[in-house]
């Protein structure tokens, strides 16, 4: 016995089962800023990387938000790591505010200089990869109908990664802390050593 319904006409369930299928996901903890310098830090649950070399992420913006305006007016983005010790701040810049106000200050972060950008890095953050935009890619439907979604993808041209994530020359993940979204309204998930499944590629 299985559930199938058509997402087209919705769902029967308490929450949209797909974001929890789809996961866990990183997440794609984007600062922006805009043209005349105001700073954007924003929490995105779909994101990825799509390329290896050059590297390239994503994230998608469900609506237009300040990240993509911002990134759409100055071509620059920083992805910054959410561990265990930034996801109460990472859910502080969830909140829906208007694009004069500062989220690193309203969640208590500091900013780090970027090398290669003009927008900084969450100083918190283990991890950051220096973006500058190479498309932005708007949705469409089965029906050819735009969608009210973007895709921004960024060539990461500069990474920062503390030196203590660093073992034996190769990133540590199992160790890092590394906190994923999940399904459900409010689901996240921690990667640890328990998790760790290391498999060999044949030869």
């Amino acid at each position: 016995m299985t559930h199938f319904y058509e997402p087209r006409q919705g769902h029967p369930f308490k929450h949209d089962p797909f974001n929890a299928i789809v996961g866990p996901r990183p997440i794609g903890w984007i600062s922006s800023q805009s043209e005349d310098g105001i700073l954007n830090l924003a929490p995105y649950s779909f994101f990825n990387a799509f390329n290896y070399i050059p590297p390239v992420i994503g994230f998608s913006s469900i609506g237009r938000k300040d990240s993509l305006n911002n990134i759409e007016a100055t071509g620059e983005f920083v992805w910054n790591l959410v561990t265990q010790a930034q996801v109460q701040a990472m859910n502080q810049t969830c909140k829906s505010v208007g694009p004069e106000v500062n989220e690193f200050e309203m969640a208590g972060l500091s900013t780090a200089p970027s090398r290669m950008v003009k927008v900084p890095r969450v100083a918190q953050c283990p991890v950051s990869f220096e973006c500058r935009c190479t498309q932005i890619l708007q949705l469409k439907n089965l029906q050819g109908d735009s969608l009210e979604t973007w895709v921004v993808f960024g060539e990461v041209i500069g990474i920062h990664i503390e030196e203590r994530q660093i073992r034996d020359g190769i990133y540590d993940t199992a160790n890092a802390q590394h906190v994923v979204r999940g399904g459900g309204p409010a689901d996240y998930f921690t990667i640890g050593p328990d998790q760790l499944l290391q498999i060999d590629r044949p030869l």
